[in-house]
């Protein structure tokens, strides 16, 4: 069956938050935070539908830094039973021709640095690793920042 992706709304607001959980446990946004991020008029937020469900989401932004548009990532995630089925490259990739249309010289995601599977999708679809961010989900959990030029 084929992965249709569509614009996310608030009525989605319990199954993406169920999404989260499941992908980011400690470090999942609060559903008051996934509220907000989805009634936010300058977000993308796009979900992946498969077998008439939601499979993923993705949220984004662009934000507007010395005279250069840059997108920015902010969350990814793909339902456990959704996995390696190429529906995090495809809502990946749908942000990014976003992006593009709207003039985004450069998007920017970060991962956590034990997020081996994560850092090789990104390292595979183009982003290199720029900076390390210390504790930046917690103390002793370190992230990782990453950029792909668009444009």
């Amino acid at each position: 069956m084929p992965i249709t992706v569509r614009r996310a709304t608030t009525k989605d607001l319990e199954t993406l938050f169920k999404i989260e959980r499941e992908c980011f446990t400690l470090e999942a946004f609060t559903k008051q935070h996934l509220a907000f991020l989805l009634e936010n008029p300058y977000n993308i937020r796009l979900a992946a539908w498969k077998n008439n469900e939601i499979a993923g989401f993705i949220i984004g932004l662009i934000q507007n830094f010395n005279e250069t548009r840059i997108g920015r990532v902010y969350t990814l995630d793909v339902a456990v039973k959704h996995r390696r089925k190429g529906i995090g490259l495809k809502l990946l990739n749908e942000l990014e021709q976003v992006f593009i249309k709207k003039g985004v010289e450069n998007c920017y995601l970060e991962a956590r640095t034990d997020n081996v599977a994560a850092r090789e999708l990104y390292r595979k679809y183009g982003y290199t690793e720029v900076k390390q961010l210390k504790d930046y989900y917690f103390k002793g959990i370190h992230g990782v920042l990453l950029v792909k030029k668009l444009l």
